[in-house]
């Protein structure tokens, strides 16, 4: 094995923006993380959703009104060939 081609191993310590600190071992000295297992919704079964711009809103809203809306309509021919809607 060749001498001195691999970097170097620290303890390290991990920092996230919840406030959790572990430490770990790797490469780098401190890391910062936005996301841990003290915090994240999968970890601690809390579900978060992030809605900045309404579009969680937007899109319940179109649903409800499609399920509203959505109601049978019958073609019915005339005696002259034409189509006629009905609902």
């Amino acid at each position: 094995m060749k001498k001195d081609i691999h970097p170097k191993y620290f303890e390290t310590k991990v920092a996230c923006s919840c406030g959790n600190k572990f430490t770990t071992k790797s490469t780098m000295k401190e890391i910062q993380v936005e996301v841990c297992s003290a915090c994240h919704p999968f970890y601690t079964g809390k579900k978060k959703v992030i809605d900045s711009t309404g579009r969680v809103d937007l899109f319940n809203r179109r649903v409800a009104a499609k399920k509203t809306t959505k109601t049978k309509t019958a073609r019915v021919k005339k005696n002259d060939g034409s189509e006629e809607t009905k609902s």
